[in-house]
């Protein structure tokens, strides 16, 4: 039994494949993510710039890689698959496509141009809100995470890595000249330029028809009443213990920097004579930025604390994506949404 379950995400590093834990390891000159392909077929090296440099066309064109880590994973070779045949794969098939690892002319053209004309890093300067907090370390045991405030941030270094999509390692690797732990106002930051919430986007206007959340393939797409995806989403879902629903349900309702009621009842690794405990919102509470409620008692979807697994470990039950997936995904989404699990 855990009495440390971090309510909601049970997380272990063995459910983690090695190549996830440690393919970033060593120095890469990532600042040339910005150079562009010139060569086709082109192969993605496991880790690398070029890497990068795909991982953020994918991310602005709504096929999201997960973390922007410059390593060539599971998850960014599924989003680029999916992509890369709209007649097919790019329709809802009922079943997963082998990840790529390479790329070719047209799908690279093509995925250019959807993503946009801006330059693929930037530089951002610190503010002073960047750098105000509140930060917060937090504690193994729920019960006292339960007497925080919020479960915020623990750096600003941890709060820009989301903002941008990235890690705190990604960031120190394109800016090594620069403290992370004595960021200071006014100091420039190379972040990878995504679009961030808040900013109007072609995805604006469009209708999601519904969720397919995939089971066995670990991603969820909204697509529209043609069944063309229109947003791909790494997922991590349910384990043999807490599957995840099967069959069609509802958005009933989201909920944005949602509290979270952690009930020892719904998880099978912890006695359910264990008290209750209601945990405080933010970025690192176990259902992170946002909730989407489904029409199943205790169900639903939202964010993570740690987006650096979601693909790689398993849920109690509930759909979890990256915080900026999940926030993105809500925007798409309105009670009423029908989600279908396969």
């Amino acid at each position: 039994m855990r009495s440390q379950l971090t309510a909601a995400v049970l997380l272990s590093a063995s459910a983690i494949p090695a190549d996830a834990q440690t393919r970033t390891a060593g120095a890469v000159d990532f600042s040339r993510a910005e150079t562009p392909i010139t060569s086709f077929p082109a192969n993605i090296p496991a880790v690398g710039p070029t890497a990068l440099h795909i991982q953020i066309l994918l991310d602005r064109a709504y096929f999201s890689p997960g973390i922007l880590d410059g390593a060539w994973g599971l998850n960014a070779g599924k989003a680029l698959a999916f992509y890369a045949d709209p007649g097919g794969n790019a329709r809802f098939t009922g079943r997963t496509p082998p990840p790529l690892s390479t790329i070719d002319k047209s799908t690279y053209e093509r995925l250019r141009r959807a993503a946009g004309d801006r330059p693929l890093l930037r530089r951002y300067t610190l503010t002073a809100a960047d750098l105000a907090g509140p930060f917060t370390a937090i504690p193994k045991l729920v019960y006292d995470q339960a007497k925080l405030r919020c479960l915020c941030y623990s750096s600003a270094a941890e709060a820009l890595a989301e903002r941008f999509h990235t890690s705190e390692k990604l960031l120190g690797q394109l800016n090594p000249k620069v403290d992370l732990q004595r960021l200071r106002q006014g100091t420039q930051l190379v972040v990878p330029n995504v679009l961030e919430a808040n900013v109007a986007s072609a995805m604006d206007t469009v209708i999601v028809a519904r969720l397919i959340i995939s089971r066995t393939g670990f991603w969820t797409h909204a697509v529209d009443a043609n069944g063309t995806i229109l947003a791909h989403y790494p997922s991590t879902l349910g384990s043999g213990y807490d599957p995840s629903p099967i069959g069609k349900l509802t958005v009933t309702h989201v909920a944005r920097d949602p509290a979270f009621h952690y009930q020892p009842k719904l998880f099978y690794e912890v006695p359910s004579s264990n008290p209750t405990a209601m945990l405080p919102p933010g970025p690192n509470s176990p259902v992170g930025r946002v909730w989407m409620a489904l029409s199943r008692k205790h169900y639903g979807i939202h964010g993570t604390s740690s987006p650096e697994t979601i693909g790689y470990a398993q849920s109690h039950g509930c759909v979890r994506l990256t915080n900026w997936d999940a926030l993105q995904l809500s925007d798409l989404v309105e009670p009423g949404t029908p989600v279908e699990f396969h």
